[in-house]
């Protein structure tokens, strides 16, 4: 018998529940058990969250039905992120915007591309995503990335979702329930330890004592499991990622038709940034900040600023979080995933990814028999590997500012900088990155993701001058042409956003 208490629901519980329940099979191993206790006076902050494209692999390994998904959760298609006044405050009516989109370059092997890119003129080369991908031209276009009678989970382009995290919540929890999970809705009140520091059991206010094998700690912030009982040491980054609070808020669209980007847009302001996340019926606001640089009151006159009067008809929430994680996320008999883990701010979605690698890493290295703790060494260093890497490339985005508010200065100090991205900025003053820069199982960025953010921001990359190669060059230019050309095809070919979504939700084609 092997039995799993997972505290806490929302999306870290019940994606975990689910999975795990997935992923042992328990209708036909009924010696396994894994039960969720769940608070019913804990809800859950659904304003809008957004995911990386594994989403779609891990709703279809859960059998979640990928119609079923968007029209329960209000999702939409996202298709990367546009980031908006990054490098400079807009001046003189012009703002400066790149795009990060989810599709790898077309020809991302084809060796020398990059490096022609490079090689021409800055003043009249396009940006580099809309030069490498044909997403940037589709997601400009409010193109959806796929088409309507495209199977589900796939499309020509890749993709992910904007979606309601509380609605996301009672999806996960239906299909955990369906495939075996028992749901106790009922407060924690304690956690008892027994005499070697673990967990014997945790007391419910109903149900009394819970007992279990695994212990997995979904409880947010709060961290009752890996924090409170047992006071595991929590690492804060705020000395690299300064942002510790976010204003949220839903608001309504001005009609019912309104243009839908597949896109998050990120736009910067004097001491963060702000987020807007298109749902199918309301979009998702939040200013994210950093309380050292920026106050609450200034916070909601840069949201309003941002959304426009009607701000002022709806509910906003003030989040605040320590961006760091813990030092040791699996100890003993209780592994922590989610907010209770770790969070280092909403910057590129990585919270709901972080959840998809601990809970994916579990169910491999589950321990069927023998100690519980078995795999605890092994998951602590893959999971800090990928939270201290994460920092990196989410740090990547600030440090190249050339912004002048106190907040970006400050992220542009070379102390403030991991001292890992310093040495591959170095690097990256005379070569592109590649594949050689990351191992694979501790990263979730590519390094064509790295590419999208250095150029986009306008990293100087100084290539040695060569020798004209007219071959090489003619070679690179046809491959450009044919990119845009497949770009400008697809903006055509493929439906507007707001259509494919209105048809999945079964409305009226707008």
């Amino acid at each position: 018998m092997r039995s799993i208490l997972i505290i806490g629901g929302g999306t870290a519980g019940w994606l975990t529940a689910a999975y795990l329940a997935r992923f042992l099979d328990l209708a036909d191993h009924p010696h396994r058990r894994i039960t969720l206790l769940e608070s019913p006076e804990i809800g859950t902050i659904g304003v809008g969250e957004g995911a990386f494209p594994t989403m779609r692999s891990t709703l279809r390994f859960l059998g979640i039905d990928e119609t079923r998904f968007i029209r329960e959760t209000s999702a939409t298609f996202k298709q990367g992120v546009c980031f908006t006044d990054w490098l400079h405050a807009p001046q003189d009516g012009q703002r400066h915007r790149y795009f990060h989109p989810f599709e790898a370059p077309l020809y991302a092997d084809a060796p020398g591309l990059v490096p022609h890119w490079l090689r021409q003129d800055k003043a009249t080369r396009p940006p580099f995503a809309e030069a490498m991908t044909i997403q940037n031209r589709v997601a400009e276009a409010r193109r959806a990335p796929k088409g309507p009678d495209e199977e589900a989970f796939t499309g020509p382009l890749s993709y992910a979702y904007h979606f309601d995290a509380g609605q996301l919540g009672r999806l996960l929890a239906e299909r955990a329930v369906e495939l075996g999970v028992r749901h106790v809705q009922d407060r924690l009140e304690d956690v008892v330890l027994d005499a070697a520091g673990r967990i014997d059991h945790v007391v419910s206010r109903e149900h009394g004592p819970l007992r279990a094998d695994l212990y997995i700690d979904c409880s947010g912030f709060r961290a009752e499991l890996i924090g409170r009982a047992l006071g595991v040491p929590f690492r804060s980054a705020r000395p690299y990622l300064f942002t510790d609070r976010a204003l949220a808020c839903k608001l309504p669209y001005d009609r019912p038709d309104a243009p839908l980007p597949s896109f998050t847009i990120a736009a910067a302001h004097e001491a963060g940034w702000t987020w807007d996340i298109s749902l199918a019926g309301m979009r998702g606001l939040g200013c994210v900040y950093s309380s050292d640089h920026m106050d609450d009151a200034r916070a909601a006159a840069t949201l309003r600023a941002y959304a426009g009067d009607r701000i002022d008809e709806v509910e906003t929430r003030l989040l605040s979080f320590e961006p760091g994680y813990r030092e040791r996320q699996w100890v003993g008999n209780c592994v922590a995933v989610g907010l209770s883990a770790g969070f280092l701010e909403p910057l590129e979605s990585t919270g709901v990814v972080l959840i998809e690698a601990a809970v994916a890493m579990i169910a491999e290295l589950f321990p069927h028999h023998g100690p519980i703790d078995a795999p605890a060494r092994r998951f602590n260093t893959l999971m800090t590997a990928r939270f201290d890497n994460i920092v990196s490339f989410l740090k990547l985005h600030y440090c190249l500012s050339r912004r002048e508010e106190p907040f970006w200065r400050d992220n542009v100090d070379p102390a403030s900088i991991p001292d890992r991205l310093k040495e591959l900025l170095d690097q990256w003053r005379h070569r592109p990155p590649n594949r050689y820069d990351f191992i694979l199982d501790l990263e979730s960025f590519a390094f064509f993701n790295y590419q999208y953010i250095l150029y986009g921001m306008e990293f100087a990359t100084d290539l040695p001058s060569e020798a004209t190669d007219l071959a090489a060059m003619r070679a690179a230019e046809k491959l450009l042409l044919k990119i845009r050309r497949y770009g400008e095809r697809a903006a055509d070919d493929l439906p507007s956003h707001r259509q494919l979504i209105d048809r999945i939700n079964g409305q009226p084609a707008s």
